[in-house]
């Protein structure tokens, strides 16, 4: 195994059947995301794999993590979903599964399984209400408290997401949220407050959860809050799909780099804990051999995922988006220049499936598909080829299995980043969502079971090349 890896294997443990209402914060306080679709299946996800920690594990007895994400587990109100037509069902998390109440019963639940590590996020409109144009939540900033504490007494690891898709809706009102770069300041501000109150105890820090898919799905497509976008691309009331996807974006970067800035100088040398950043992984096959589909590949790899971790580790875009985009792309300032080169300590992967990639830039494919547009990267995402999926399909749409992506992405971030740690942060398997099932139906789960085994091996596969991987394991 590589460095000093431990295996961690997150499973989503069983929530006690007793549910209490949330004492709801004022709605405006809250902007996040609306529950995914695979919301309700279970999640594995990955962690530990840098030198930091010396500790060894047998990867013959693997460890256990469970993780979560603070409105779909915790639950509290949610402004965005609280819009009729939102949410197809009409439904909301101001309950979701009420660990916000339930959470000593929940680390009961942890301590039995031997889950050692518990992968959670702390709201920011929990802690600042108004963003910075308000007082610190003192209530908030004592829940957290007492989960970090009630963690380490039971020796289960916390490692902390700081956002996972919410900020308080003050500044989505203020500034426009992302597209500011007031936000920098106000993301840095926010995190040295967790890092302060918390960082004696956490030693693993994300700044952000999959900033590419709130670009991508908040302002292009505009089916997750703050819901922007171009006519031609949703169902918006404003917003331009053509430009704020990627002004989101860099805001996002700078903001990533300002808390690890803030970490780095400020905490880190005495907390001795490490930072990184979340990102959505998939994997892309080029859907034939021609040079140009393996080209799309690559661009579809720069478009979705190298968008974000290229300037966080190098500095700069990727060239490919570079030379489609143009001044499409903003530009970062000298002064940036420094606090994004190596601005991680690890890279969270949140891999769950894998595509296909048709070369669009020469060749004709039909306008409207998934990656077609040139601000996407001149590709067609797809995974059919010659009417077949590429892989057994589950009862998530998006969702097909394949375990070889799982090796061969991390295989690509280890050349691509100079082999820095990766924690695999999340994965899982969609099946439906059946309330009325009794618990051996839920336990005769052998679908999940062969495709979280598939992609295990697949990661050991990675890690036999001395990859800096583990599946939190």
């Amino acid at each position: 195994m590589a460095g000093n890896c431990g295996w961690r294997v997150a499973v989503k443990s069983a929530v006690s059947a007793k549910r209490e209402v949330v004492r709801p914060l004022d709605p405006r306080t809250l902007h996040t995301s609306q529950h995914r679709q695979y919301q309700n299946h279970q999640n594995l996800r990955a962690l530990e794999c840098s030198s930091p920690p010396q500790d060894h594990h047998d990867p013959d007895h693997p460890d256990l993590d469970h993780p979560d994400g603070a409105f779909e587990i915790v639950g509290d109100i949610d402004l965005p979903t609280r819009i009729p037509g939102n949410i197809v069902d009409g439904s909301n998390g101001d309950i979701a599964v009420d660990h916000y109440h339930l959470y000593l019963e929940d680390l009961e639940l942890m301590e039995f399984i031997g889950i050692n590590t518990y992968r959670f996020s702390i709201s920011w409109a929990r802690i600042l209400p108004k963003g910075k144009f308000g007082n610190v939540n003192i209530a908030g900033i004592k829940h957290y408290d007492k989960l970090i504490n009630a963690l380490v007494e039971k020796g289960i690891q916390p490692f902390v997401t700081l956002t996972h898709y919410d900020l308080p809706q003050e500044l989505e009102d203020i500034y426009g949220g992302w597209l500011s770069p007031q936000i920098q300041k106000d993301f840095a501000y926010y995190a040295s407050i967790c890092f302060k109150y918390y960082g004696d105890r956490v030693k693993y820090w994300v700044t952000l959860n999959e900033p590419n898919v709130v670009a991508v799905r908040g302002y292009r497509s505009g089916i997750y809050p703050p819901a922007r976008c171009s006519a031609s691309f949703g169902n918006c009331t404003s917003g331009d799909s053509e430009s704020e996807p990627f002004i989101a974006a860099h805001n996002m970067i700078l903001s990533h780099a300002a808390a690890v800035d803030v970490y780095r100088t400020k905490y880190q040398g005495k907390q001795n804990g490490s930072i990184g950043i979340v990102m959505n992984a998939v994997w892309y096959e080029p859907i034939s051999n021609s040079a140009q589909d393996r080209l799309a590949a690559q661009r579809a790899q720069s478009f979705f995922l190298n968008w974000f971790l290229d300037p966080i580790i190098f500095g700069n875009y990727p060239k490919e988006m570079k030379d489609i985009l143009g001044s499409l792309l903003p530009d970062f300032h000298n002064d940036s220049f420094g606090k994004l080169k190596n601005g991680l300590d690890f890279i969270g992967i949140n891999h769950y499936t894998s595509f296909y990639a048709k070369d669009c830039l020469h060749s004709t494919c039909e306008q409207g598909g998934p990656g077609v547009s040139m601000t996407e990267g001149y590709f067609l995402r797809t995974a059919i080829k010659n009417n077949v999926p590429i892989g057994e399909s589950t009862a998530v749409d998006w969702l097909n299995v394949y375990p070889e992506g799982m090796e061969k992405m991390v295989t690509y971030l280890k050349h691509r980043y100079n082999n820095t740690p990766m924690y695999i942060t999340e994965n899982g398997f969609g099946v439906i969502n059946a309330p009325n099932s009794s618990i051996e139906n839920f336990l005769n789960d052998d679908k999940r079971v062969e495709y979280m085994k598939s992609y295990l091996d697949a990661l050991v596969s990675a890690i036999r090349y001395l990859t800096q991987v583990c599946f939190v394991p």
